[in-house]
């Protein structure tokens, strides 16, 4: 058996995953905006790829092919099915796909509500259910016992896994399982030689522990796009410095340092209990083709864009409008995972 392979977000896809929000969870009370957001979010992934959809219950699968056919979604690629969940963040839920043997594979990591926060029993079974449904034709899923999230890793496609020490070694996700037993399962699992640990960086209202995909991004194999606070009276301004330090001294394979793009950090955002929100530009998603930038009515979105095109130059950026998803924690990269190329077909062919 050969090592696997886990494909940076920059290669190929076959398609992105959504698990649509509902009713029944904590989006009631903003269903219909949410629903718009998520449905322009379709639109965009179905003009370059197709979009693979988890609906809670047949009721609501044709509520969202209303919702689509009524608005831009490129219909021939879009795939509807059926598996019953608690939220929508399918980072965190849905596979982590490698390639191995000369096909895909997905993995099927447990999922516990990020340490026990919150219910998860349905979350952690939409990957099954999906795979029962036909949704990934041949490709074989591959049930993993280790708590781990697809928000919680950062890979390069050259060997290099970057992640937090805050969320992965939380007591509430592997107990028992030190440092060196998390790497070794992570180098077994996901083929990556090098594991590089950031200490220091959190955004106030973060429930995760501290997701790298909030923090810091790669954005090729030598450029990482990363969150930075240059205001002394901000409470993030001392941990996000600590973080950029740590970035600094990183080192690629070859010794060299890594090219650092700072995203700015947006204004506050409260809830209606005044509870800070964890608004971030360094939830973007990439695409066939293009870039989806998170961004929240900030004067500084604009900004954002403008260095994030530095790092993707042949590809188009889409701003969306991400305030409806930051009031449940979360922003534009949580509430996707791609597919890369092969899985949909079986063959999980290299790029």
């Amino acid at each position: 058996m050969t090592r696997p392979y886990l494909p940076p977000e920059w290669a190929p896809q076959d398609a992105v995953m959504l698990t649509w929000p509902h009713y029944h969870g904590d989006w009631a009370a903003h269903i219909d905006e949410v629903d718009a957001l998520f449905a322009r979010l379709a639109c965009e992934i179905a003009r370059r790829e197709t979009v693979l959809i988890a609906c809670h219950d047949d009721e609501h699968r044709a509520h969202v092919a209303d919702l689509l056919m009524h608005s831009c979604a490129d219909l021939n690629r879009v795939e509807l099915y059926v598996a019953a969940s608690n939220d929508s963040w399918v980072r965190d839920h849905g596979p982590v796909t490698v390639q191995q043997d000369g096909r895909a594979v997905l993995l099927d990591f447990v999922f516990n509500g990020w340490g026990g926060k919150y219910p998860a029993e349905l979350d952690n079974r939409v990957t099954r259910r999906l795979a029962e449904a036909g949704a990934f034709g041949n490709t074989p899923v591959e049930p993993v016992d280790l708590v781990l999230e697809g928000g919680s890793i950062e890979v390069d496609g050259a060997g290099s896994l970057l992640t937090t020490v805050s969320c992965l070694l939380s007591p509430g996700r592997n107990p028992g399982l030190g440092r060196f037993e998390l790497e070794e399962r992570l180098r077994r699992h996901l083929g990556v030689e090098r594991i590089l640990w950031l200490e220091h960086g959190a955004l106030e209202g973060d429930d995760t522990d501290g997701h790298i995909d909030t923090l810091a991004r790669f954005c090729n194999d030598h450029t990482i796009a990363h969150v930075q606070c240059e205001d002394p009276a901000d409470t993030h301004y001392v941990p996000l410095q600590a973080m950029q330090r740590e970035l600094e001294a990183l080192r690629r394979p070859d010794g060299s340092p890594y090219e650092l793009i700072p995203l700015p950090l947006p204004a506050a955002i409260h809830d209606a209990e005044g509870r800070r929100l964890p608004a971030t530009y360094a939830n973007f998603l990439i695409l066939n083709q293009a870039v989806l930038v998170p961004v929240y009515g900030d004067p500084l979105d604009d900004l954002a864009c403008d260095r994030l095109a530095t790092a993707f130059p042949e590809r188009e950026l889409v701003a969306l409008d991400c305030r409806p998803l930051i009031r449940q924690y979360g922003s534009l990269h949580c509430v996707t995972m791609q597919l890369p190329g092969g899985v949909l077909d079986g063959t999980g062919t290299r790029a």
